[in-house]
Protein backbone atom coordinates (compact mmCIF):
# COMPACT_ATOMS: atom_id res chain seq x y z
CA UNK A 1 0.00 0.00 0.00
CA UNK A 2 1.14 3.50 -1.20
CA UNK A 3 2.70 5.97 1.50
CA UNK A 4 0.89 8.57 0.79
CA UNK A 5 -2.51 6.46 0.42
CA UNK A 6 -1.61 5.25 4.09
CA UNK A 7 -1.40 9.42 5.00
CA UNK A 8 -4.98 9.50 3.37
CA UNK A 9 -6.21 7.40 5.15
CA UNK A 10 -5.01 8.75 8.62
CA UNK A 11 -6.11 12.30 7.43
CA UNK A 12 -9.53 10.92 6.94
CA UNK A 13 -9.72 8.80 10.61
CA UNK A 14 -8.92 12.63 12.08
CA UNK A 15 -11.06 14.39 10.22
CA UNK A 16 -13.72 11.79 11.12
CA UNK A 17 -13.33 12.02 14.46
CA UNK A 18 -12.46 15.80 15.07
CA UNK A 19 -16.33 15.91 13.86
CA UNK A 20 -17.42 13.23 15.95
CA UNK A 21 -15.89 15.13 19.02
CA UNK A 22 -17.73 18.28 17.68
CA UNK A 23 -20.84 16.91 17.87
CA UNK A 24 -20.72 14.82 21.02
CA UNK A 25 -18.43 18.30 22.35
CA UNK A 26 -21.34 20.53 21.86
CA UNK A 27 -23.64 17.72 23.30
CA UNK A 28 -21.80 17.47 26.45
CA UNK A 29 -21.80 21.27 26.53
CA UNK A 30 -25.74 21.09 26.48
CA UNK A 31 -25.78 18.96 29.15
CA UNK A 32 -24.24 20.91 31.36
CA UNK A 33 -27.70 21.82 32.66
CA UNK A 34 -30.25 20.54 35.29
CA UNK A 35 -32.40 18.71 32.94
CA UNK A 36 -29.51 16.94 30.98
CA UNK A 37 -26.23 16.70 33.69
CA UNK A 38 -27.53 12.74 33.77
CA UNK A 39 -26.74 12.40 30.16
CA UNK A 40 -23.35 14.30 30.23
CA UNK A 41 -21.91 11.65 33.20
CA UNK A 42 -23.69 8.75 30.76
CA UNK A 43 -21.65 9.69 27.46
CA UNK A 44 -18.47 11.01 29.43
CA UNK A 45 -16.59 7.11 28.59
CA UNK A 46 -17.30 7.39 25.04
CA UNK A 47 -16.42 11.33 24.65
CA UNK A 48 -12.76 10.01 26.44
CA UNK A 49 -12.48 7.15 24.00
CA UNK A 50 -12.94 9.74 20.86
CA UNK A 51 -10.30 12.20 22.76
CA UNK A 52 -7.87 9.27 23.39
CA UNK A 53 -8.03 7.67 19.87
CA UNK A 54 -7.45 10.75 17.94
CA UNK A 55 -4.37 11.91 20.60
CA UNK A 56 -3.48 8.10 19.44
CA UNK A 57 -3.67 9.44 15.86
CA UNK A 58 -1.83 12.04 16.19
CA UNK A 59 1.21 10.82 18.00
CA UNK A 60 1.15 7.67 15.30
CA UNK A 61 1.11 5.14 17.55
CA UNK A 62 0.52 1.58 16.24
CA UNK A 63 -0.26 -1.05 19.80
CA UNK A 64 0.58 -4.98 19.33
CA UNK A 65 -0.45 -6.35 21.95
CA UNK A 66 0.25 -10.19 22.94
CA UNK A 67 -2.84 -12.80 23.74
CA UNK A 68 -2.74 -16.22 24.99
CA UNK A 69 -2.59 -18.96 27.67
CA UNK A 70 -0.76 -18.87 30.60
CA UNK A 71 2.84 -20.33 29.79
CA UNK A 72 2.62 -19.92 26.77
CA UNK A 73 5.47 -17.51 26.41
CA UNK A 74 3.76 -13.94 25.50
CA UNK A 75 6.23 -12.01 28.05
CA UNK A 76 9.37 -13.99 26.93
CA UNK A 77 8.11 -12.91 22.65
CA UNK A 78 7.87 -9.40 23.52
CA UNK A 79 10.92 -8.91 25.56
CA UNK A 80 12.96 -10.97 22.01
CA UNK A 81 11.41 -8.31 20.12
CA UNK A 82 12.70 -5.88 22.56
CA UNK A 83 15.81 -7.68 22.46
CA UNK A 84 15.75 -6.90 26.29
CA UNK A 85 14.32 -8.43 29.18
CA UNK A 86 11.60 -5.74 30.26
CA UNK A 87 8.79 -7.55 31.00
CA UNK A 88 8.87 -10.32 34.10
CA UNK A 89 8.59 -14.19 33.05
CA UNK A 90 9.22 -17.42 35.47
CA UNK A 91 8.34 -20.77 35.49
CA UNK A 92 5.07 -20.22 37.40
CA UNK A 93 1.51 -19.31 35.91
CA UNK A 94 0.26 -16.19 35.79
CA UNK A 95 3.41 -13.96 36.07
CA UNK A 96 1.63 -11.19 34.55
CA UNK A 97 -0.70 -9.67 36.87
CA UNK A 98 -1.79 -6.86 34.96
CA UNK A 99 -1.83 -5.50 31.25
CA UNK A 100 1.73 -3.34 30.76
CA UNK A 101 2.92 -1.58 27.99
CA UNK A 102 6.79 -0.97 26.65
CA UNK A 103 7.41 1.23 23.66
CA UNK A 104 9.59 -0.41 20.87
CA UNK A 105 11.56 1.40 18.22
CA UNK A 106 11.62 -1.18 15.31
CA UNK A 107 13.01 1.34 12.39
CA UNK A 108 10.73 3.94 10.64
CA UNK A 109 8.39 6.94 11.80
CA UNK A 110 5.47 4.96 13.17
CA UNK A 111 6.03 4.54 16.77
CA UNK A 112 5.14 1.13 18.16
CA UNK A 113 3.56 0.15 21.89
CA UNK A 114 3.70 -3.26 22.82
CA UNK A 115 1.38 -4.48 25.30
CA UNK A 116 1.50 -8.14 27.50
CA UNK A 117 -1.72 -9.27 29.17
CA UNK A 118 -2.68 -12.07 31.74
CA UNK A 119 -3.10 -15.31 30.70
CA UNK A 120 -6.63 -15.50 29.25
CA UNK A 121 -7.51 -18.68 31.68
CA UNK A 122 -6.45 -17.54 34.60
CA UNK A 123 -7.90 -18.86 37.43
CA UNK A 124 -10.40 -16.78 39.62
CA UNK A 125 -8.81 -14.72 36.87
CA UNK A 126 -12.10 -12.96 35.39
CA UNK A 127 -10.90 -9.27 36.02
CA UNK A 128 -8.14 -10.13 34.16
CA UNK A 129 -9.48 -11.50 31.15
CA UNK A 130 -11.86 -8.54 31.16
CA UNK A 131 -8.85 -6.55 30.93
CA UNK A 132 -7.32 -8.59 28.39
CA UNK A 133 -10.96 -7.81 26.60
CA UNK A 134 -10.55 -4.11 26.55
CA UNK A 135 -6.85 -4.23 25.68
CA UNK A 136 -7.60 -5.94 22.49
CA UNK A 137 -10.36 -3.65 21.63
CA UNK A 138 -7.21 -0.73 21.89
CA UNK A 139 -4.78 -3.06 19.81
CA UNK A 140 -4.23 -2.51 16.21
CA UNK A 141 -3.06 -5.86 15.67
CA UNK A 142 -2.46 -8.58 17.96
CA UNK A 143 -0.05 -11.61 18.43
CA UNK A 144 -1.87 -14.98 19.64
CA UNK A 145 0.89 -16.68 21.41
CA UNK A 146 0.23 -20.62 21.32
CA UNK A 147 3.25 -23.49 22.38
CA UNK A 148 2.14 -26.97 21.73
CA UNK A 149 -1.27 -28.47 20.85
CA UNK A 150 -4.09 -26.34 20.83
CA UNK A 151 -6.57 -26.82 23.38
CA UNK A 152 -10.17 -26.23 23.33
CA UNK A 153 -9.79 -23.26 25.39
CA UNK A 154 -6.99 -21.82 23.27
CA UNK A 155 -9.47 -22.01 19.94
CA UNK A 156 -12.53 -20.41 21.91
CA UNK A 157 -9.97 -18.07 23.18
CA UNK A 158 -8.97 -17.36 19.40
CA UNK A 159 -12.48 -16.98 17.58
CA UNK A 160 -13.66 -13.99 20.34
CA UNK A 161 -10.40 -12.29 19.32
CA UNK A 162 -11.33 -11.77 15.80
CA UNK A 163 -14.42 -10.89 16.61
CA UNK A 164 -12.66 -7.45 18.26
CA UNK A 165 -12.33 -6.95 14.07
CA UNK A 166 -8.35 -6.69 14.32
CA UNK A 167 -5.66 -8.11 12.14
CA UNK A 168 -4.01 -11.33 14.14
CA UNK A 169 -1.25 -13.05 13.41
CA UNK A 170 -0.71 -16.63 15.59
CA UNK A 171 2.31 -17.00 16.75
CA UNK A 172 3.72 -20.77 17.70
CA UNK A 173 6.77 -20.55 20.22
CA UNK A 174 9.19 -22.91 22.10
CA UNK A 175 9.92 -24.49 18.39
CA UNK A 176 13.31 -25.22 19.33
CA UNK A 177 11.50 -28.26 21.15
CA UNK A 178 10.54 -29.62 18.16
CA UNK A 179 12.77 -31.64 15.54
CA UNK A 180 12.83 -30.06 11.95
CA UNK A 181 10.47 -32.88 10.67
CA UNK A 182 7.78 -31.82 12.84
CA UNK A 183 7.67 -28.21 11.62
CA UNK A 184 5.80 -28.32 8.61
CA UNK A 185 3.31 -30.56 10.06
CA UNK A 186 3.03 -27.89 13.09
CA UNK A 187 2.58 -25.04 10.08
CA UNK A 188 -0.16 -27.36 8.15
CA UNK A 189 -1.91 -27.89 12.06
CA UNK A 190 -2.08 -23.85 12.29
CA UNK A 191 -3.20 -23.48 8.81
CA UNK A 192 -5.71 -26.30 9.28
CA UNK A 193 -6.71 -24.30 13.44
CA UNK A 194 -6.96 -20.86 11.08
CA UNK A 195 -9.46 -22.48 8.69
CA UNK A 196 -11.72 -23.03 11.75
CA UNK A 197 -12.02 -19.34 12.95
CA UNK A 198 -11.67 -17.99 9.54
CA UNK A 199 -14.30 -19.19 7.66
CA UNK A 200 -12.94 -22.05 6.10
CA UNK A 201 -9.56 -20.11 4.74
CA UNK A 202 -6.55 -21.31 5.27
CA UNK A 203 -3.80 -18.83 7.29
CA UNK A 204 -1.52 -16.76 4.84
CA UNK A 205 2.55 -16.92 5.27
CA UNK A 206 2.06 -13.23 7.29
CA UNK A 207 -0.62 -14.80 9.99
CA UNK A 208 1.70 -17.69 11.15
CA UNK A 209 5.23 -17.35 12.58
CA UNK A 210 7.20 -19.78 14.68
CA UNK A 211 9.72 -18.32 17.04
CA UNK A 212 11.81 -19.33 20.05
CA UNK A 213 11.57 -16.60 22.68
CA UNK A 214 13.31 -18.45 25.43
CA UNK A 215 15.10 -21.05 24.01
CA UNK A 216 16.17 -23.96 26.15
CA UNK A 217 19.89 -24.21 27.02
CA UNK A 218 21.78 -27.30 25.78
CA UNK A 219 24.76 -29.04 26.83
CA UNK A 220 27.72 -28.07 24.68
CA UNK A 221 31.14 -29.86 24.67
CA UNK A 222 33.99 -27.89 25.39
CA UNK A 223 37.87 -28.51 24.29
CA UNK A 224 40.34 -26.73 26.26
CA UNK A 225 44.17 -26.05 24.80
CA UNK A 226 45.61 -28.42 27.76
CA UNK A 227 43.03 -31.17 25.92
CA UNK A 228 40.38 -31.23 29.44
CA UNK A 229 37.58 -31.94 28.08
CA UNK A 230 34.03 -30.67 29.84
CA UNK A 231 30.13 -30.53 29.50
CA UNK A 232 28.74 -26.96 29.81
CA UNK A 233 25.25 -25.20 29.56
CA UNK A 234 24.48 -22.29 26.60
CA UNK A 235 21.46 -20.91 26.04
CA UNK A 236 21.48 -20.19 22.32
CA UNK A 237 20.38 -16.22 21.19
CA UNK A 238 16.12 -16.39 20.28
CA UNK A 239 14.97 -17.48 17.14
CA UNK A 240 12.90 -13.90 16.80
CA UNK A 241 13.58 -12.85 13.32
CA UNK A 242 10.78 -13.72 11.70
CA UNK A 243 8.22 -12.54 13.56
CA UNK A 244 10.49 -9.30 13.69
CA UNK A 245 10.37 -9.66 9.66
CA UNK A 246 6.75 -10.16 9.61
CA UNK A 247 5.55 -6.97 11.88
CA UNK A 248 8.04 -4.62 10.13
CA UNK A 249 6.19 -5.58 6.51
CA UNK A 250 2.83 -5.56 7.70
CA UNK A 251 4.03 -1.92 9.58
CA UNK A 252 5.76 -0.18 6.29
CA UNK A 253 2.89 -1.98 3.74
CA UNK A 254 -0.24 -0.79 5.83
CA UNK A 255 0.76 0.19 9.57
CA UNK A 256 -1.13 3.68 9.40
CA UNK A 257 -3.98 2.15 7.51
CA UNK A 258 -4.56 -0.04 10.22
CA UNK A 259 -3.87 2.74 12.98
CA UNK A 260 -6.56 4.43 10.94
CA UNK A 261 -9.13 1.47 10.78
CA UNK A 262 -8.65 0.46 14.44
CA UNK A 263 -9.75 4.27 15.32
CA UNK A 264 -12.52 4.36 12.98
CA UNK A 265 -13.90 1.13 15.14
CA UNK A 266 -12.91 2.36 17.87
CA UNK A 267 -15.44 5.96 17.45
CA UNK A 268 -17.99 3.66 15.83
CA UNK A 269 -18.10 2.23 18.75
CA UNK A 270 -18.50 4.87 21.14
CA UNK A 271 -20.71 6.92 18.71
CA UNK A 272 -23.33 3.83 18.68
CA UNK A 273 -22.96 3.85 22.76
CA UNK A 274 -23.57 7.49 22.99
CA UNK A 275 -26.50 6.87 20.32
CA UNK A 276 -27.77 3.56 22.21
CA UNK A 277 -27.92 5.60 25.47
CA UNK A 278 -28.91 9.15 24.58
CA UNK A 279 -32.13 7.46 22.98
CA UNK A 280 -32.48 5.35 26.38
CA UNK A 281 -32.43 8.32 28.30
CA UNK A 282 -34.71 10.36 25.76
CA UNK A 283 -37.38 7.22 25.78
CA UNK A 284 -40.22 9.11 27.57
CA UNK A 285 -39.83 12.21 25.60
CA UNK A 286 -39.08 10.79 22.44
CA UNK A 287 -42.36 8.59 22.53
CA UNK A 288 -44.30 11.95 23.44
CA UNK A 289 -42.62 13.35 20.32
CA UNK A 290 -44.12 11.20 18.19
CA UNK A 291 -47.42 10.82 19.69
CA UNK A 292 -47.49 14.60 19.27
CA UNK A 293 -46.41 14.54 15.47
CA UNK A 294 -49.28 11.27 14.94
CA UNK A 295 -51.57 13.97 15.45
CA UNK A 296 -50.67 16.48 13.54
CA UNK A 297 -50.44 14.67 10.89
CA UNK A 298 -53.48 13.02 11.23
CA UNK A 299 -55.44 16.16 11.79
CA UNK A 300 -53.70 18.31 8.95
CA UNK A 301 -54.38 14.99 6.30
CA UNK A 302 -57.98 14.44 7.88
CA UNK A 303 -59.16 17.80 7.56
CA UNK A 304 -58.00 18.54 4.42
CA UNK A 305 -59.95 18.39 1.62
CA UNK A 306 -57.39 18.58 -1.28
CA UNK A 307 -55.72 15.25 -2.50
CA UNK A 308 -52.30 16.68 -3.60
CA UNK A 309 -51.84 18.69 -0.41
CA UNK A 310 -52.26 15.47 2.04
CA UNK A 311 -49.24 14.20 0.41
CA UNK A 312 -46.93 17.10 0.74
CA UNK A 313 -48.71 17.43 3.93
CA UNK A 314 -47.94 14.55 5.44
CA UNK A 315 -44.36 14.18 3.84
CA UNK A 316 -43.20 17.67 5.22
CA UNK A 317 -44.71 16.47 8.80
CA UNK A 318 -42.79 13.29 8.65
CA UNK A 319 -39.57 15.34 7.82
CA UNK A 320 -40.25 17.78 10.59
CA UNK A 321 -40.87 14.64 12.90
CA UNK A 322 -37.49 13.52 11.92
CA UNK A 323 -35.71 16.81 12.31
CA UNK A 324 -37.62 17.19 15.49
CA UNK A 325 -35.99 13.20 17.21
CA UNK A 326 -32.37 14.27 15.49
CA UNK A 327 -33.00 17.30 18.13
CA UNK A 328 -34.08 15.77 21.28
CA UNK A 329 -30.97 13.40 20.63
CA UNK A 330 -28.52 15.97 20.37
CA UNK A 331 -27.55 14.68 16.97
CA UNK A 332 -27.10 17.28 13.74
CA UNK A 333 -29.30 16.69 11.00
CA UNK A 334 -30.20 19.43 8.27
CA UNK A 335 -33.37 18.93 5.76
CA UNK A 336 -31.48 17.23 3.24
CA UNK A 337 -30.17 14.44 5.77
CA UNK A 338 -33.32 14.26 6.91
CA UNK A 339 -34.83 13.61 3.22
CA UNK A 340 -32.15 10.87 3.27
CA UNK A 341 -33.08 9.41 6.16
CA UNK A 342 -36.99 9.70 5.38
CA UNK A 343 -36.06 7.51 1.84
CA UNK A 344 -34.04 5.25 3.67
CA UNK A 345 -37.17 4.92 6.00
CA UNK A 346 -39.67 4.54 2.80
CA UNK A 347 -37.38 2.05 0.99
CA UNK A 348 -36.65 -0.64 4.48
CA UNK A 349 -40.21 -0.52 5.93
CA UNK A 350 -41.83 -3.51 3.51
CA UNK A 351 -43.87 -0.97 1.45
CA UNK A 352 -46.26 0.13 4.54
CA UNK A 353 -45.42 3.99 3.92
CA UNK A 354 -45.33 3.99 0.28
CA UNK A 355 -48.94 2.08 1.21
CA UNK A 356 -50.21 5.05 3.00
CA UNK A 357 -48.79 7.42 0.06
CA UNK A 358 -51.08 5.16 -2.61
CA UNK A 359 -54.02 5.30 -0.43
CA UNK A 360 -53.44 8.88 0.51
CA UNK A 361 -53.87 9.56 -3.15
CA UNK A 362 -57.00 7.30 -3.62
CA UNK A 363 -58.83 8.72 -0.81
CA UNK A 364 -57.70 11.90 -0.74
CA UNK A 365 -59.20 11.63 -4.60
CA UNK A 366 -62.28 10.53 -3.19
CA UNK A 367 -62.18 13.14 -0.15
CA UNK A 368 -62.02 16.08 -2.67
CA UNK A 369 -64.86 14.45 -4.50
CA UNK A 370 -66.81 14.21 -1.83
CA UNK A 371 -66.00 17.23 -0.30
CA UNK A 372 -67.12 19.22 -3.86
CA UNK A 373 -70.38 17.44 -3.86
CA UNK A 374 -71.59 17.43 -0.37
CA UNK A 375 -72.32 21.18 -0.94
CA UNK A 376 -75.45 19.66 -3.19
CA UNK A 377 -76.47 16.88 -0.86
CA UNK A 378 -75.34 16.25 2.78
CA UNK A 379 -75.50 12.81 2.49
CA UNK A 380 -71.98 13.36 0.82
CA UNK A 381 -71.03 15.58 3.77
CA UNK A 382 -71.24 11.95 6.24
CA UNK A 383 -69.40 10.35 3.29
CA UNK A 384 -66.69 12.58 3.28
CA UNK A 385 -65.91 12.58 7.03
CA UNK A 386 -65.63 9.09 6.68
CA UNK A 387 -63.27 8.92 4.23
CA UNK A 388 -61.51 11.82 5.91
CA UNK A 389 -60.73 9.61 9.29
CA UNK A 390 -59.77 6.27 7.61
CA UNK A 391 -57.36 8.70 5.84
CA UNK A 392 -56.16 10.17 9.37
CA UNK A 393 -56.25 7.08 10.73
CA UNK A 394 -53.55 5.74 7.99
CA UNK A 395 -51.94 8.88 8.00
CA UNK A 396 -51.75 8.74 11.85
CA UNK A 397 -49.97 5.58 11.99
CA UNK A 398 -47.60 5.96 9.05
CA UNK A 399 -46.63 8.72 11.42
CA UNK A 400 -45.90 6.73 14.16
CA UNK A 401 -43.93 4.10 12.01
CA UNK A 402 -42.04 6.90 10.77
CA UNK A 403 -40.85 8.19 14.36
CA UNK A 404 -40.08 4.50 15.39
CA UNK A 405 -38.22 3.38 12.39
CA UNK A 406 -36.21 6.87 12.42
CA UNK A 407 -35.11 6.14 16.22
CA UNK A 408 -33.93 2.62 15.19
CA UNK A 409 -32.21 4.28 12.21
CA UNK A 410 -30.89 7.56 14.62
CA UNK A 411 -29.02 4.81 16.97
CA UNK A 412 -27.76 2.49 14.25
CA UNK A 413 -27.36 5.09 11.65
CA UNK A 414 -25.38 7.82 13.50
CA UNK A 415 -21.89 6.69 12.09
CA UNK A 416 -22.80 7.08 8.46
CA UNK A 417 -22.87 10.05 6.30
CA UNK A 418 -20.34 12.14 5.53
CA UNK A 419 -17.05 11.80 7.00
CA UNK A 420 -18.99 9.39 9.93
CA UNK A 421 -16.64 6.34 10.85
CA UNK A 422 -18.28 3.28 9.23
CA UNK A 423 -18.46 5.74 5.84
CA UNK A 424 -14.66 6.15 5.96
CA UNK A 425 -14.15 2.49 7.31
CA UNK A 426 -16.24 1.18 4.22
CA UNK A 427 -13.73 4.07 2.41
CA UNK A 428 -10.55 2.27 3.55
CA UNK A 429 -11.51 -0.73 3.09
CA UNK A 430 -12.36 -0.26 -0.57
CA UNK A 431 -9.70 0.63 -1.46
CA UNK A 432 -7.11 -1.66 0.29
CA UNK A 433 -4.77 -4.36 -2.08
CA UNK A 434 -5.35 -8.03 -2.22
CA UNK A 435 -1.93 -9.04 -0.44
CA UNK A 436 -2.34 -7.08 2.92
CA UNK A 437 -3.48 -7.88 5.75
CA UNK A 438 -6.30 -5.64 5.80
CA UNK A 439 -7.85 -7.57 2.65
CA UNK A 440 -7.90 -10.49 4.78
CA UNK A 441 -9.82 -9.06 7.71
CA UNK A 442 -12.00 -7.45 4.91
CA UNK A 443 -13.05 -10.31 3.36
CA UNK A 444 -13.67 -12.44 6.54
CA UNK A 445 -15.36 -9.68 8.67
CA UNK A 446 -17.30 -8.68 6.16
CA UNK A 447 -17.02 -4.96 7.12
CA UNK A 448 -17.72 -3.18 3.81
CA UNK A 449 -21.79 -4.68 4.16
CA UNK A 450 -21.97 -3.65 7.68
CA UNK A 451 -24.68 -0.80 8.25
Amino acid sequence: MLKNQQETHLNRARASIRQALSWYGHLRKAAQSQSKSQLAGLVKPEIEILTSTLNKLDNNVIRIAAFGLVSRGKSAVLNALLGQKILQTGPLNGVTQYPRSVHWNPGGKVQVELIDTPGLDEIEGESRAQMAREVSQQADLILFVVSGDITRTEYQALCKLRQAQKPLILVFNKIDLYPDTDKQTIYKNLQQLGSGSFQNTPLQPDEIVMVAAEPSPMEVRVEWQDGQVTQEWETPPPQIEELKETILKILNREGRSLLALNALIQARDAEEAIAEKTIKLRQEEAEDLIWRYTKYKALTVGLNPIAFLDILGGAIADLALIRSLARLYGLPMTGYEAGKVLKTILLSSGGLLLGEIGSSVLLGLGKSATAIASGENPINLTAYAGTAITQAGIAGYGAYAVGKAAQVYLERGCSWGQLGASTVIQEILSEVEQNTILYRLQQELGLLNRE
